[in-house]
């Protein structure tokens, strides 16, 4: 058999792992939260935006929520601020509000743009338009950070509408407060809400680690897969610091909200979406429900 007729064959394989899947998740709602490396090397952003367009035309309905963390920073240094975090939160004065809330729009009609080059419908929004995203005002540790929000409420419609319509939707992580006041929100705080709310079959965050690991200086010590009450202990047992608490106490939390799989997988790897919902191996950790057991 010639060499080329074997690559063909692989292919064909590749597809054929991937019909049940793609059969599973037909018609469900995937949300993608987007950020880290894969937002800011260009070759990474248009492997991301490609698989988030071919789930969409192989049937799955995705939401993008994303960030904007690096590009936010870039324009406040631009304009003379220095950047300033409390407990790794903005601390969000009046003029880095409007900063943040004009490059994240930018971002989002940027990430609108190539999706639509690739022959899908998009539509950006933000936590504001269609009252998506209520937040009330967040602080660190009692901090005052300024504008930062926690949110309080999601009404779906907005996006309902726009799946229904067969676009394909891109969320700026903004909300309003009671009082009309703008929050920026983290974008995993915001993507873990809107999945909870729109009983998403799966969450997966884009990052810039592999995975999850019980002690992240051992790389044997990779975690595939876990059980949300399995995830609460490496919590409660302390193995779990940094940036990576929040974020796996979202994961649990969306478990136990309905969302049926959350995914953390390492956006610097390309198509990385794909290799992990398509495959039977998958390449990142799954988050699953206790009654889904291994």
């Amino acid at each position: 058999m010639t060499e080329d007729m074997n690559e063909v064959l692989k292919k064909a394989e590749v597809l054929i792992e991937a019909l049940p899947y793609i059969q599973q998740f037909n018609r469900k709602i995937i949300v993608v939260k987007y950020g880290g490396s894969a937002m800011s090397d260009p070759e990474l952003q248009k492997n991301v935006i490609k698989d988030v367009t071919l789930l969409k035309l192989v049937g799955f309905k995705p939401i993008i929520v994303h960030g904007g963390g690096k590009e936010i920073s870039r324009w406040v240094g631009k304009v003379g601020k220095e950047p300033k975090f409390v407990n790794g939160l903005r601390v969000t004065d009046d003029e880095t509000m409007e900063i943040a809330e004009m490059v994240l729009n930018k971002v989002n009609k940027s990430l609108v743009s190539m999706v639509q080059e690739l022959g899908v419908k998009a539509v950006g929004i933000s936590g504001k338009d269609g009252g998506l995203l209520r937040a009330e005002k967040k602080y660190s540790e009692g901090q005052d950070i300024g504008y930062v929000g926690n949110v309080t409420g999601v009404d779906p419609k907005v996006l309902y509408d726009l799946l229904e319509k067969d676009f394909l939707p891109i969320v700026a992580p903004i909300g309003l407060g009671e009082d009309s006041t703008t929050y920026n929100i983290n974008a995993d705080d915001a993507a873990c809400a809107i999945a909870k709310a729109v009983h998403a079959e799966k969450l997966a965050f884009l990052t810039d680690i592999e995975g999850l690991y019980k002690d992240i200086n051992d790389k044997s010590t990779f975690i595939s897969r876990l059980t949300a009450s399995q995830a609460d202990q490496l919590i409660a047992d302390g193995f779990i610091g940094g940036g990576m608490l929040p974020k796996l106490s979202n994961c649990t939390s969306a478990i136990k909200s309905g969302v049926n799989r959350v995914h953390i997988l390492d956006g610097r790897i390309a198509h990385c979406l794909l290799l992990e919902i398509f495959t039977n191996q998958g390449i990142g950790t799954a988050i699953i429900a206790d009654e889904d057991q291994l």
